[in-house]
């Protein structure tokens, strides 16, 4: 097996991404298409983070900062890949790049019924805050 590589995402990865999230991402997010994700490359183009073995995309976690706190989304293995230290990668380029950016602590938004992920971010040190909620409201329809 060779090296894995994780490097930030550029607009020409935006397809290969959300292609792999139907594939490798549990549910869906109102974010998840094009307008979406090139928002987010745009406003933040190291938010973003993909790892590649031989050229294929096999990960990405969406590392947001926003000069305050540190947020995870969309860690993402692909099935077959999983188990392999991919998840590992990807949340260590993360940590690092908010510790440059002088974030404090990450949080990452897990289902809860997605026990498998839940088992890898424990595996990770997160834990769960069981006393917040998460409140949301779309803008949309």
């Amino acid at each position: 097996m060779t090296e894995l590589r994780t490097r930030t995402a550029t607009p020409a990865d935006l397809d290969a991404v959300l292609a792999f999230w139907k594939t490798a991402a549990e549910g869906t997010s109102i974010s998840d298409d094009r307008a979406g994700v090139e928002r987010l490359v745009e406003r933040d183009p190291e938010a973003l983070i993909l790892a590649e073995r031989d050229g294929e995309l096999v990960g990405t976690v969406i590392a947001g900062f926003d000069g305050w706190r540190c947020h995870l989304y969309r860690l993402a293995v692909h099935p077959e890949r999983r188990r392999q230290g991919i998840g590992s990668a990807l949340l260590a380029a993360a940590e690092k790049r908010f510790v440059r950016l002088g974030g404090r602590r990450g949080d990452a938004m897990v289902l809860v019924r997605n026990e498998t992920a839940q088992h890898a971010w424990r595996a990770a040190g997160y834990a769960p805050e069981e006393h917040w909620r998460r409140w949301v409201k779309p803008f949309t329809d």
